[in-house]
């Protein structure tokens, strides 16, 4: 696997592999990889001659409050779990390199960001906009993979690149869980023994709702109530957010909604900040 740090070296590899016809697809991360990572660069294999993968971790989607420094790092050992899931180049740029003295322009986004995670972390989405349009400019593939984890940004990333007429295709891929059911995340490593333990209460609340669904139960405010309910009866948990949001604009739902809603969670354990969805389909109901 081939390392790349600079931003020129980079792009001016990608111009000469498109050049020869090759399929570029690349996936951005900000490293410290887990299964649901390599799921995602596996993906991107299965339908692309190469793969590039993106490790930065990016200062400008970090609020004053969250703690850029600690964020989990591990360049090795992150090298052979890429390289072991078929990985080509990975991109490892610096700081300087992607914001380099004078850099002054940023994405401005619309309403997508304005809630769920957006609401609490204001400078957070447009951080995320920012640094992709950077590395979809850098990297120049022809498509990328972002996973349905963090479905907000997902959405967000979807509207740039159609937004700003970038040519690349943005494909999702799959949320990877834990054997007990915890979404996968470079955060876990920070959760406690019990705070681990308490956390799967949020699969648990997801699956909940599914079957609520399956039930015939179609109101929006029982649903909450009951995933809120349950949340609640782990007391370590503290809850940020507990919503439902019409897809793909994340309105909010009505009282009864019709059509595919996004079921987000946002509820902290101790320190760390944990998300999970699932999407539930309201066809049919009235």
């Amino acid at each position: 696997m081939l390392v790349i740090n600079r931003p020129t070296e980079m792009q001016a590899f990608s111009k000469a592999q498109r050049a020869a016809g090759k399929i570029i697809g690349f996936v951005p991360t900000m490293g410290y990889f887990h299964e649901g990572h390599l799921t995602l660069m596996r993906q991107a294999r299965a339908r692309a001659d190469l793969v590039v993968v993106s490790l930065f971790v990016n200062p400008t989607q970090f609020a004053p409050t969250e703690d850029l420094s600690k964020y989990p790092r591990d360049f090795d050992r992150d090298c052979r779990m890429a390289e072991s899931a078929g990985v080509s180049v990975m991109f490892f740029p610096t700081p300087e390199d992607m914001y380099p003295d004078g850099y002054q322009t940023t994405v401005s986004l619309g309403e997508i960001p304005k809630v769920l995670c957006g609401v609490n972390r204001p400078p957070h989405f447009a951080g995320v906009a920012t640094v992709c349009a950077k590395l979809f400019n850098i990297v120049l593939p022809h498509f990328a993979v972002f996973g349905e984890k963090d479905y907000q940004q997902l959405l967000v990333i979807q509207q740039t690149v159609a937004d700003l007429n970038m040519d690349l295709e943005i494909v999702p891929g799959p949320l990877v869980r834990e054997p007990d059911g915890l979404a996968m995340s470079s955060r876990n490593v920070y959760l406690q023994p019990e705070e681990r333990k308490q956390a799967t209460v949020l699969n648990r609340s997801l699956r909940h709702a599914e079957q609520m669904l399956r039930q015939g139960i179609h109101e929006t405010t029982k649903i909450l109530d009951e995933v809120t309910a349950l949340i609640r009866r782990e007391p370590l948990a503290q809850i940020d957010y507990i919503e439902l949001r019409a897809l793909p604009r994340l309105a909010a739902a009505a009282a009864r909604p019709r059509g595919r809603h996004l079921l987000a969670l946002a509820v902290k354990f101790g320190k760390t900040r944990l998300i999970d969805n699932t999407v539930l389909d309201f066809k049919g109901t009235t």
